[in-house]
Formats: C-alpha cells, sequence, structure tokens
C-alpha cells in the first residue's frame, strides 16, 4: 500500500507535507508519495480577500480527496474554513508549533525601531489592522506571493535572491513557515501575543481524510484503511486539537470569514483551557479583546468556550467595528 499524499506545490507546502508524509510512514511503515495540487490561490493575483479568503487553497484539494486523487491532505489549519465539508475529516492535528507572527525588517529594525510611514507589507487584514492598532504612522501595504517572494522586498534579507526589488522597510509573516523552511534567521522580531493575536489555528497542520478512512470512521478496521487511520491517530496532538477547536469556533460563532480582522490564541495550562481572542477594526482605530478559560477539557468544552468569547466580543461591539463577513 502506497499512501497518496496531497498538498499545494508551493516550497512550504512540499517542506510540511513532505515532514508530515515522513512520519506517516514511519509510524504506519508504508511508503508514501506526494501528489501536487494546483490550487485557486496559487494561479489568481490579487488580495487574498477579493479572491474569495483563505478557503482558495483548500478546495482542490478537497476535491482530490473525494475523487480518490489522493488518500490524504495536509494544510496549514489557518487555511480551513470553519464549516464542516461533507465526506471529509480532519484526521489529525499534529503538535503545533511556534503560533507567533514575526516582523522581518531591514538592517534588522524592531517594530517600535521602525521610522514614521515605514513600508510594511502583509497579505492579511488581521496582521495590518494590529499593526495599525499599535503603530498607526505606518504605511501598511497589502502584498501577495509566496514566502520567499515577500522576504524579496524587505532589502538585505539573509537569502534574499539577487535582483530582488526590496521596495518594503518589513513584512510580516508566520514563524511557523518561516520554521519550517529553514529561513529564522530573516527574522528581526518575534511578535508576541499581547501586541499581535495569531489567526485561529495558526502554527498547525491539518491532516485531512476521507471520513470512511479516518480513526473511528466507517470503514474497515483492518487493510490499508485501518493501517492508514492508526498513523492518523498516532500523529495527532490532543492539546493542540482543544486549542484550535476553541480557536476555531470564534471564529464560527462570530460568523467570520478566513480574512475578517480576527486573532485568536489557546493554549493548555494544567488542568485549564485558556482562550483569547480579538476583532480590529481594518483601519486599527478600534479593537475588542476579550479572554476566558474552561476546565471543560474536551472537543465541545473546547467549542462551548469558543463560543462564549465570541459571545463577549459581540457584546463589545465587534460586529460594528469590523466586517465579519469578509471571505
Amino acid at each position: 500500500m502506497t499512501v497518496r499524499i496531497g498538498t499545494r506545490a508551493s516550497k512550504l507546502a512540499l517542506t510540511q507535507t513532505q515532514q508530515t508524509a515522513d512520519q506517516l510512514s514511519a509510524v504506519g511503515g508504508f511508503p508514501v508519495e506526494l501528489v501536487r495540487i494546483t490550487t485557486e490561490g496559487d494561479v489568481k493575483t490579487g488580495s487574498l480577500s477579493q479572491m474569495g479568503g483563505t478557503g482558495v487553497f483548500v478546495a482542490a484539494l478537497r476535491d482530490a480527496l473525494l475523487q480518490n486523487t489522493c488518500d490524504v491532505a495536509v494544510h496549514s489549519l489557518k487555511d480551513l474554513p470553519t464549516g464542516a465539508a461533507l465526506g471529509l475529516t480532519i484526521a489529525a492535528t499534529p503538535k503545533r508549533v511556534d503560533v507567533r507572527d514575526v516582523l522581518c525588517a531591514r538592517d534588522g529594525l524592531k517594530l517600535a525601531d521602525l521610522p514614521q510611514g515605514a513600508k510594511v507589507g502583509t497579505g492579511s487584514p488581521r496582521r495590518a489592522a494590529q499593526l495599525r492598532a499599535v503603530r498607526p504612522d505606518l504605511d501598511v501595504q497589502d502584498i501577495r506571493g509566496n514566502v520567499d517572494t515577500r522576504l524579496g522586498r524587505v532589502p538585505g534579507l539573509p537569502g534574499n535572491a539577487p535582483g530582488a526589488p526590496g521596495d518594503l522597510d518589513a513584512v510580516v509573516l508566520a514563524a511557523a513557515g518561516l520554521e519550517r523552511i529553514s529561513r529564522l534567521d530573516v527574522v528581526s522580531e518575534f511578535l508576541e501575543t499581547d501586541v499581535m493575536l495569531p489567526a485561529p489555528g495558526q502554527g498547525s497542520l491539518a491532516i485531512e481524510c476521507r471520513t470512511a478512512d479516518a480513526p473511528g470512521g466507517a470503514g474497515p478496521a483492518g487493510g490499508s484503511q485501518g493501517v492508514l487511520a492508526q498513523a492518523l491517530a498516532a500523529l495527532n496532538d490532543d492539546d493542540t486539537r482543544l486549542a484550535v477547536t476553541a480557536e476555531r469556533a470564534v471564529l464560527a460563532r462570530l460568523e467570520a470569514g478566513c480574512a475578517a480582522p480576527v486573532g485568536a490564541f489557546a493554549y493548555r495550562k494544567g488542568s485549564m483551557l485558556y482562550l483569547e481572542a480579538v476583532v480590529c477594526a481594518v483601519d486599527g482605530t478600534k479593537t475588542v479583546r476579550e479572554k476566558k478559560a474552561t476546565d471543560g477539557l474536551t472537543e465541545i468544552g473546547a467549542t462551548l468556550l469558543g463560543i462564549e468569547v465570541a459571545e463577549l466580543l459581540l457584546a463589545a461591539g465587534a460586529a460594528e467595528i469590523a466586517d465579519l463577513a469578509a471571505s
């Protein structure tokens, strides 16, 4: 049995999928094969919100699963819409890596040191809004492209290709992505969560498969599907699952699209699950931020925690300050 693993073809996607494939193969004892899938988000240009949000990176992979072109798909969890996909299951959420966003600035500058009017690039309304809340004087610009393309727009960063445009003072990216492609040397500052809350699910991967092949699914308990289900179960990290369940429940209750300026971060500490979330006006002028904890360490408990925090945000005026329906 060879397990076919669907992936986007970007450098980051291939790297994180290969790492996941190696782990699955080691645990399950089966060979793996990467199946490269081109998604709508990989071929279209323009801002993410205009294209329809981060779901544009997911639809083609999900279609490949349903059409039996691949057996498993590896996603960045923050790219997944919160709604269920009929016939598919998130079978595993491996242990989360660094959730923080990072500043990659020229001359090693930190956020507080950037000169007035500095040009900072990001493709995320969430990052843009929180940047403007902290530094309203910055010129925050909407950018697209893969990680190397974005880093190439900041002059002097290690590893930039010769002739890179270098037209920005800084860009903001996810620490997790840079870590996975071994480019943390470009980071000038890790932005702590009190400055910038990450996207729900940031730093986490989602391994998705057909529901019948998932751990506890309706498929046969033995044979190739059973071996795959056991391997997927072994890769799942329960604490990560609880945290991202709470974060995604915030988005779902807010009925917020992937491009809405919403940040959320949950983590387990001892017998408690903690959650903090923020909704910002895109121009950074207004922000509502709430936090809460629960001792209900189940997926239902995590979901209820997310709903409760979302209710607090709505009561504080979140829907009035931001376009939560932004896709």
